[in-house]
């Protein structure tokens, strides 16, 4: 018999971690930060379900930060096992690790300045750039394809998953001492979709007892598209973005999104398809994982241009130092301007974003899924006014949205993924994927051949037994550390439209005694 345990990603998309135990042994599958909401954010500060001390080992799908992000607090916590991954997602993690790092240290550091000033205790950042050293330390590369035996009576291999530069579902095989049977078990990771730059379509075995799958798209479909109709169309936006006058800014994650929008700009630039510009990559980290594309360009799919070009258009601009960065600011016009991160939540691209959001001829293109309660999805909403570092800014530049560039594959390539795997023998868990989406799965599922009932959509913490053959078994959950409600809006976010709606209020009024009555009335609901 063995145990899973889903301590993360479930009813959400963020902070993937499962938790397996087989006999004596216990391991993880990803150990992913939580990302989106600060109610969500705050589980990263929070102790583990498990006791990181007592994990023999791990596997990691992707390098992606909600999959990678807590590895070097699972270091601080004492864990000491190997880290298995592909060598690409080892390659970007050297870099992804040390820069997650940096911004634990930084935020750390700016909210004790302010924790300090109101008499508040000071609080440790999650994890250290010497957890991160150390995490790079325990990293274990394996091929795709190749078995390896972390611990006996463990077997894992991993399969090339089509989301990103390494990404891999990762099938596991445990011998049940209680059945003497194997448990054969696929976990899916993120998948990419049909039609993905850079990688192949995702691939995997078939016939497993259970089979964990991402759900991130359950609910939906994209338009079909080829990459050269994404790049049509990614044309039409800059084209007509770059007429109004202004720059074009492009939040973006900085891995494998920038590096396929650097693709798809440069073959544009190279064809004389868009006006002539200067594109600015400025992340730090977005211009180092592209040295790890470079590196890998000859594992690449699908790139119009000679592997040693790729990237090094004339018209870019990797950006790396503060100053740099902050000599974009002087550019007002005619620019195409690539930051992170992707969901607008930290790092640079709020800083683009306060200097062009207010101008009417700038444009601020999106190219990627935006977190319930982020600041990205705030802009993509509608919102007529928005708070960047404290300071209000109303929203007059044109909001555009490409969808393409997704690294997900959607509803119909997901039912087909988890056709193409079957039989499941037993059960079948959709996780990372908000609750609607997964609902609307599992009946999609059931429409497709496979029984609802086999269909399980975990909870944040709980558990299951599994047994060859058998169908899982639901043990005893404790309690929640998430109200998953907390996850789409959370009091942060109230406040933050609470004062812009006080401000905006304040400013329509012209009669100072009107704006002295609203203050008192409000300053008397405090005082109830």
């Amino acid at each position: 018999m063995a145990t899973l345990t889903f301590c993360g990603a479930a009813g959400t998309v963020t902070g993937s971690c499962s938790h397996i135990q087989s006999g004596d042994k216990r391991f993880l599958v990803d150990c992913g930060l939580f990302q989106g909401t600060k109610t969500t954010q705050s589980l990263n500060y929070k102790p583990f379900p498990f006791d990181a001390t007592k994990v023999d080992f791990l596997v990691l799908t992707h390098a992606h930060i909600d999959h990678s992000g807590l590895l070097p607090k699972l270091v601080k916590g004492g864990f000491k096992g190997k880290i298995y991954a592909t060598e690409a997602t080892c390659d970007l993690l050297e870099f992804m690790l040390r820069d997650s790092a940096y911004i634990q240290e930084t935020n750390a550091e700016r909210l004790n300045k302010k924790r300090e000033q109101k008499g508040e205790p000071l609080i440790e950042p999650i994890y250290t750039k010497a957890d991160a050293e150390q995490a790079l330390r325990q990293l274990e590369p394996v091929d795709y394809e190749q078995w390896f035996t972390p611990e006996d009576g463990i077997r894992c291999r991993l399969w090339n998953a089509g989301h990103l530069l390494g990404s891999a579902s990762a099938e596991v095989q445990l011998d049940d001492a209680d059945s003497g049977k194997v448990i054969r078990m696929l976990f899916s990771g993120d998948l990419g979709p049909d039609e993905k730059a850079f990688h192949p379509e995702p691939d995997a075995p078939t016939g497993f007892d259970y089979v964990v799958c991402e759900s991130t798209y359950g609910d939906r479909n994209r338009d079909d598209y080829t990459l050269e109709t994404r790049r049509e169309m990614l044309k039409e936006e800059l084209t007509t973005a770059l007429k109004r006058g202004g720059n074009v800014v492009i939040p973006s994650f900085a891995v494998e999104r920038s590096q396929e929008l650097l693709h798809d700009i440069g073959v544009l630039l190279t064809n004389g398809e868009i006006p002539e510009c200067n594109v600015y990559l400025d992340s730090p980290l977005a211009r180092k994982v592209t040295e790890v594309f470079i590196k890998h360009s000859a594992t690449l799919h699908d790139i119009e241009t000679d592997e040693e070009k790729i990237f090094r258009h004339r018209r870019f601009h990797l950006v790396e130092s503060v100053n740099e960065s902050k000599a974009i600011n002087h550019v007002s016009q005619g620019a195409i301007i690539i930051s992170a991160s992707g969901m607008c939540t930290a790092g640079r691209i709020k800083h683009h974003l306060k200097n062009n959001i207010w101008r009417r001829n700038s444009t601020i293109l999106f190219v990627g899924y935006q977190a319930p309660g982020t600041l990205g999805q705030i802009i993509t909403s509608g919102a007529k006014r928005v708070r960047i570092y404290g300071k209000e800014y109303k929203v007059e530049a044109a909001i555009r949205r490409l969808g393409n560039y997704s690294a997900h594959a959607d509803q119909q390539e997901l039912i087909d993924w988890v056709v193409e795997r079957g039989p499941v023998q037993t059960a079948l868990f959709l996780n990372h994927g908000e609750d609607e989406p997964r609902e609307v799965m599992r009946g999609l599922l059931d429409e497709h051949g496979i029984d609802a009932a086999k269909v399980f959509l975990p909870q944040f913490d709980e558990s299951f037994e599994l047994v060859a053959g058998e169908q899982p078994v639901l043990t005893a959950a404790p309690e929640p550390r998430l109200d998953l409600s907390q996850t789409h809006h959370d009091w942060h976010n109230d406040y933050a439209q609470f004062m812009m709606d006080l401000s905006g209020k304040l400013g329509e009024m012209d009669d100072d005694l009107r704006k002295q009555t609203l203050m008192r009335r409000l300053a008397e609901t405090l005082r109830q």
